[in-house]
């Protein structure tokens, strides 16, 4: 377009800058859009883990869902084959079901839920897993995912068909309808994605293996692509204890997050705020806090500058404030931990390890540890290690994270197996490692490994220690009962010529060489104690007196152990 002068003259107008053409070029993007093209950032960057990550997505939400609502789960998995690299996933699970204003939210928008603000453990934290699933299905078969739900006996079930908008972010709905569906409550997805299926130790089998072992409450249904039934069935009856949502601490929170609270908090006086916005702070806790500060009280929370904010937070510091309670988490516990391990670990020997809760970044948070040693495991090969956070497994970066690490670093030699280096250990055992917290430090968003907090890594080593004190106090007990075995073993076979030879010697009657045996045998019971055959624990014929072995737990540390404990 030109533009015409006083003199009738033609001129060009002004030529755009480069700013202005960069300018106009720019534009916002959707977190949809953003992860359409980084995907791989979710677990969907091959077609292998693309399955195992919608299986476990779908899985988790319906245990959380259950446990939530107090009910014992019970969940469907299928997978069925449609053509060469082609599945339809199906999870059906027995949970309180999804509000139908909800279900296009839930499983067609991303960052979406109801667990990213609560501060109480979950398996989910972000809103990402389960939509993400239904936007890499779309992005690969082009198909909508199909979602039926109901919330009681009495109520309609609702079918929805649903794509997601990735230029927006919102769900669109390609049918919703009213169907009959024969379950008192529950919900169920079908999403037919591209993927691999290969068993092995990052397959979907292996996951739900995995899950069973620390969801002993759990029973699991599945069919795999060829067609074979599993069933993961249940060890208790016990639902988990909920846990309970919890305030943010004050140690763990950060200046940022500290401003905003003060400027959209209803409170009227910055005593009123602390005491009603954190956990553990009373009265005479925010008083004391104020006074580090050199604060009113009485001041308003509005009237807080940058620069007293940051004094507050030094005042924080210097105030001595009691950990935060453990109510917001619900670990499995030693005794529900160790059913889990011998209903799916064929093994001789199980324990297991609860520590107290401790704290990282003001986030409380627990370490259970479980091992299973012997029976038909590998003696030539390295330990195997199961990670979980939240009772989810964890099956990519096996060797990535804290877990990995504070397992090699520990010294696991003098419990009886060998060792290399800063490596894992070798020989028949299982590591069972579990973190339960009100917020996981994951190092990805695709939530593989835990991240290197140095509080976290010390309740790993000293759980690992406490377990392995067991196992050595059983693996010694076990080679002392082996060598007495020989011993006596030798000398029973001798009994009967040193009866006929002494008989000789004395010049006794025929029938006293029996009584000679059995009088020598009495002594090598007085002289060695009774010694009984050990064999597998679970073994019906396992002798009483060596049920117990490996279950003491005041044994004195072995040589070599780190005393972390002071």
């Amino acid at each position: 377009m030109t533009q015409t002068t006083l003199n009738g003259e033609a001129q060009k107008p002004p030529k755009q800058s480069k700013a202005e053409e960069m300018a106009l070029k720019q534009r916002e993007i959707s977190v949809a859009a953003f992860f359409e093209k980084n995907r791989h950032l979710l677990g969907f960057d091959n077609p292998r883990k693309a399955l195992l990550t919608t299986v476990k997505e779908a899985v988790d939400n319906s245990l959380d869902a259950c446990e939530e609502a107090e009910i014992l789960p019970e969940i469907i998995v299928e997978m069925i084959e449609l053509s060469e690299n082609k599945y339809r996933i199906i999870i059906e699970d027995n949970g309180p079901g999804i509000v139908k204003a909800q279900i296009p939210k839930i499983f067609a928008k991303l960052l979406y839920g109801s667990k990213f603000h609560k501060l109480s453990q979950s398996r989910g934290q972000q809103g990402i897993g389960i939509s993400a699933s239904v936007m890499y299905a779309q992005l690969t078969t082009g198909k909508p995912a199909k979602i039926v739900s109901k919330t009681g006996p009495k109520t309609q079930a609702h079918l929805y068909e649903l794509h997601i908008d990735t230029e927006t972010n919102k769900p669109e709905i390609v049918r919703d309808e009213v169907k009959e569906w024969n379950k008192d409550s529950g919900t169920r997805i079908e999403i037919d994605l591209e993927g691999t299926y290969i068993k092995g130790n990052q397959s979907v089998d292996e996951y739900l293996k995995q899950t069973a072992i620390v969801n002993p409450h759990v029973t699991l249904i599945y069919t795999n692509p060829k067609a074979e039934q599993i069933i993961f069935p249940r060890a208790t009856e016990v639902v988990p204890v909920p846990a309970k949502e919890i305030k943010p601490h004050p140690y763990g929170v950060e200046l940022g997050v500290f401003i905003r609270m003060l400027k959209y908090t209803e409170s009227r006086t910055l005593q009123s705020f602390l005491t009603s916005e954190f956990s553990r702070v009373g009265a005479g806790t925010a008083k004391e806090i104020c006074q580090h500060a050199a604060l009113l009280p009485n001041t308003k929370p509005a009237a807080v500058s940058r620069e007293m904010a940051e004094s507050l937070m030094k005042g924080i510091k210097k105030t001595k404030i009691i950990a935060p309670p453990s109510d917001c988490i619900s670990p499995i516990g030693e005794v529900n931990l160790e059913k889990g391990l011998r209903k799916e670990i064929n093994a001789e020997f199980y324990t297991t390890i609860t520590r107290p809760p401790a704290v990282y970044r003001g986030n409380p948070f627990v370490i259970e540890v479980g091992i299973a040693y012997g029976g038909e495991q590998p003696c030539d090969k390295q330990v195997k290690l199961l990670r979980y956070a939240n009772r989810v497994p964890l099956l990519y970066q096996q060797g990535a994270g804290a877990v990995a690490k504070s397992t090699a670093v520990t010294n696991w030699r003098p419990y009886g197996l060998q060792q290399s280096g800063r490596n894992l250990p070798v020989g028949p055992l299982t590591v069972v490692v579990h973190i339960a917290s009100v917020w996981v430090p994951f190092t990805s968003e695709s939530k593989e490994a835990i991240a290197h907090y140095s509080e976290i890594m010390k309740e790993i080593r000293l759980a690992i220690q406490e377990c392995g004190r067991k196992l050595g106090s059983y693996v010694n007990k076990k080679k002392r009962v082996g060598a007495e075995l020989k011993k006596r073993s030798y000398i029973e076979k001798y009994i009967p010529h040193v009866g006929d030879a002494l008989k000789d010697l004395l010049e006794l009657k025929p029938e006293a060489s029996e009584n000679i045996q059995t009088l020598l045998k009495e002594i090598l019971e007085e002289q060695r104690g009774k010694v009984a055959t050990v064999g597998v624990v679970d073994n019906p014929d396992y002798d009483e007196n060596f049920a117990n072995i490996g279950k003491e737990d005041k044994e004195e540390k072995p040589e070599g152990e780190e005393n972390e404990s002071n």
